[in-house]
């Protein structure tokens, strides 16, 4: 769990953030309770055992508890108890007067430990007795008490409810200036952002959260909501501020997600995919005209880039935008112009690809992008492939292709499954002497409708390239790559795309073998 400390330019603005608060007279604030701390050998402790549980189990605490946390940068002790009627009777069953008493041997005993910093909190403070928990945290303060954590742990209050609970907490309590108050809101009603914010508005200063908003349940307050809401509307909130890097956000996230296996959905606020991607016609109009329009935080704020500057949805809908948008994305996403002609041949891939996805990604467009423009000299490419397969039967593909002439050839072949049997169609049309030897694919984006990309190794009989030390002839390899949605049509590409290159290898070294062949014959003639 994070905690984000605030900060604030006029700590003294917040003093009085419930006016219709009424301040309890307040006790005389004692000082931090700092007992000496006694060192029990294991013997003693065994002998306490019999003699005192409760001795015996404080010094289990100490021989156990004290070296986690002392040599932290920041080491703190957080102790908490239910104070709640519910709680306290049906899961503690244990009088107030007995919650009390435990919440200050608890706070006193970590304090005697040496840390400096020990935060209680009072379980379920939303749906505890009001003038019970001004009275505990009063005692906890006495005990030692440093940050006094108010959660709200099962999502119950409004955001109005929560921000007067804070409000009344610091008007009430005895020895709260003593203390740093923290709230910790629970997400069950999906309020836990706004209670956090409605805490800080209130004179909270420690706010704890989480990123992506994982946690118990419904998960807790986001980190990221939070953070990005007080950077963005800081004037109404008395000119408070984090410190956080916000341009580290995205990153985070990600990471977070990765070792989790938590993923966020896409309309998640902040961090979803979808947070900052505009498909209704009306916003990517108004977007392309001016971003502030439809846009209250700028994606550069959170360290994220996406391959359009106005985050417009690219897909089967409205391609005249797409058509506009990719034509001045594309040189900033490649770094360099393309022709018209190769964007033209691009589009074309992208429409079959928009007419089968319902958003085309940027990862989508990179991979078509490799896939047309990163391609060499085209002796042969493919018209169709159709392959079945399956437990029934043999696998078939038949492939037709346009060769170098213009002219379409058809082969269809059985294989040990569809990709091999396709493999050897395209063999049987092109007839070129081939071994595969590297063959790997990926998927570009999550979800099954994702854009696999297929890269393939092959040599050939082409053994004219010569060492450069050795001066030894060897079987030169040449690669290729395709993307498609379909993995065998994927796979083709890439297996064209190695043979193509091999094609204008051999086709070079045939050209340098007849140059040299006529300049011999011109020169015994």
């Amino acid at each position: 769990m994070a905690s984000s400390l605030l900060s604030s330019p006029k700590p003294s603005s917040f003093s009085s953030a419930n006016p219709t608060s009424t301040p309890r007279p307040r006790a005389q604030t004692l000082s931090p309770f700092r007992a000496a701390a006694p060192r029990f050998s294991h013997g003693l402790a065994t002998a306490a055992a019999a003699a005192n549980p409760s001795a015996s189990r404080r010094c289990y605490h100490r021989a156990f508890a004290r070296p986690a946390v002392r040599h932290a940068r920041r080491p703190r002790i957080h102790t908490f108890i239910a104070t709640s009627e519910i709680h306290m009777q049906h899961k503690l069953r244990k009088t107030p007067e007995q919650v009390v008493a435990i919440a200050k041997e608890m706070v006193a005993y970590a304090r005697s430990l040496g840390c400096p910093d020990v935060e209680f909190s009072p379980e379920d403070a939303g749906r505890s007795n009001r003038e019970f928990l001004y009275h505990i945290l009063e005692e906890v303060i006495k005990a030692g008490a440093t940050t006094l954590n108010i959660p709200d742990t099962v999502g119950y209050t409004l955001p109005y409810e929560f921000g007067k609970l804070i409000a009344d907490i610091k008007a009430n309590t005895p020895g709260i200036e003593n203390a740093i108050i923290s709230t910790h809101c629970q997400n069950d009603l999906g309020l836990a952002t706004a209670n956090t914010l409605a805490g800080a508005h209130a004179g909270a200063r420690q706010l704890e959260v989480t990123i992506n908003g994982i946690g118990e349940r419904a998960g807790n307050a986001s980190l990221e909501e939070v953070v990005m809401a007080i950077k963005c509307r800081r004037e109404l909130l008395g000119g408070l501020y984090t410190g956080i890097n916000t341009q580290h956000i995205t990153m985070s996230s990600k990471m977070v997600q990765e070792h989790s296996g938590l993923h966020v959905q896409p309309h998640k606020a902040i961090v979803g995919a979808n947070a900052f991607a505009h498909e209704s016609g009306i916003h990517q109009d108004g977007m392309l005209k001016y971003k502030g329009t439809y846009e209250i935080i700028s994606p550069d704020d959170i360290g994220l880039t996406r391959a359009n500057e106005f985050g417009i949805v690219l897909g089967k809908l409205r391609l005249n935008i797409a058509h506009l948008t990719l034509r001045k994305a594309l040189p900033g996403l490649l770094g360099y112009e393309i022709t018209d002609k190769e964007f033209e041949d691009f589009f074309k891939r992208y429409k079959e690809v928009a007419e089968k996805k319902k958003r085309v990604t940027d990862e989508d467009i990179e991979a078509l992008l490799s896939d047309e423009i990163f391609q060499p000299k085209v002796f042969w490419s493919l018209a169709d492939v159709q392959a079945t397969c399956g437990t029934l039967g043999l696998s078939t593909a038949t492939v037709k292709l346009i060769g170098p002439d213009g002219d379409e050839k058809i082969a269809c072949a059985v294989g040990t499954g569809p990709v091999d049997a396709a493999y050897k169609a395209v063999d049987d049309i092109i007839q070129i002497p081939t071994v595969l030897r590297e063959y790997s694919m990926t998927s570009v984006t999550e979800g099954i409708d994702a854009i696999a990309t297929t890269r393939v190794v092959v040599t050939g009989d082409v053994s004219d390239s010569k060492h450069a030390l050795t001066g030894h002839s060897f079987n030169r390899a040449f690669s290729g790559s395709g993307a498609a949605l379909d993995i065998v049509v994927s796979s083709v590409r890439a297996y064209l795309s190695a043979l193509n290159k091999m094609s204008s290898f051999v086709g070079a070294i045939k050209a340098s073998s007849e140059v040299s062949e006529s300049q011999r014959v011109q020169t015994t003639e």
